[in-house]
């Protein structure tokens, strides 16, 4: 009788367990459905506010991810509720005694509150968005993420740097507006400024008509600085983001030749020996 009655007892516990993993198998399996749905039709809602609103891309990209995460949160704590309710925990409950953990240790979480309205301010006013070349907390690099806790940005040796938004209190941002091409030659104290000048424009004013991402010059606008044995002289252009170190590499080269084939030299220190 008693072998009897612990066999329907394992037997009614082995039914049980299956009946709540059964459960939450499906509730993972629609979770992960849901996850899918909603980040597709996330994606899809944006890209039609995108061409209503004439929104620059980084700034759909970075909205976006943030309401993808903010339904990723919300369907977590959906999901932990349905588990709690299958092993027949109340929810609230548990919810009444998080909020007052939540009061004990807030004290403690002064940093993660602040991160989160530092984010939160960072999106409202719009001050960087995803792809902006920015510099800040003592790093610069394209941003690849704002999020409520953290941005995270790509330094241009590949590292990606995580930062607290709280530590982001002065940005730069470099990707609003056209950005300027500098570049700096020397010539040899012997040599003719004013014919220099006229060499060098020439190349600018061909450059110019080459390439498509210069918006305003390159123009030869003077004689910057006079060195121990050269005169240095500045040409400045205006591009399009992001472009503006390309156009330095090329005019650097083209200055060169130029300067090279019209017999203008371009000094380099010099060392005598004097031997007694």
């Amino acid at each position: 009788m008693d072998f009897d009655f612990d066999k329907e007892i394992l037997t009614g516990f082995f039914s049980g367990a299956i009946i709540i993993g059964a459960q939450i198998i499906f509730a993972l399996i629609v979770f992960f459905i849901a996850k899918s749905i909603g980040k597709k039709l996330i994606t899809s809602s944006f890209s039609k506010v995108a061409s209503q609103r004439n929104m620059t891309k980084g700034r759909v990209i970075t909205l976006e991810k943030l309401a993808q995460n903010a339904f990723s949160y919300a369907l977590l704590f959906v999901l932990a509720t349905i588990i709690l309710a299958i092993f027949e925990i109340n929810p609230a409950g548990l919810i009444a005694g998080a909020g007052i953990i939540g009061l004990a240790i807030g004290f403690g979480a002064q940093g993660l509150v602040s991160d989160v309205v530092t984010g939160f301010f960072l999106l409202l006013e719009r001050q960087i968005d995803v792809e902006d070349y920015v510099t800040t907390g003592g790093v610069d690099g394209i941003v690849e993420e704002v999020g409520i806790r953290t941005t995270k940005i790509r330094g241009f040796d590949g590292t990606l740097h995580y930062i607290p938004n709280r530590e982001i209190t002065h940005v730069s941002n470099h990707s609003r507006g056209n950005m300027r091409a500098l570049v700096d030659m020397s010539i040899s104290y012997s040599d003719d400024i004013d014919k220099a000048m006229t060499v060098m424009q020439s190349v600018c004013d061909r450059i110019a008509l080459e390439d498509q991402t210069i918006i305003e010059g390159p123009n030869v606008v003077g004689v910057q600085a006079l060195g121990d044995s050269d005169v240095v002289l500045r040409v400045i252009a205006k591009t399009e983001n992001m472009n503006q170190w390309a156009v330095e590499r090329k005019l650097r080269k083209e200055l060169k030749e130029a300067l090279d084939e019209n017999g203008i030299e371009i000094p380099f220190p010099h060392q005598v020996y004097i031997q007694k």
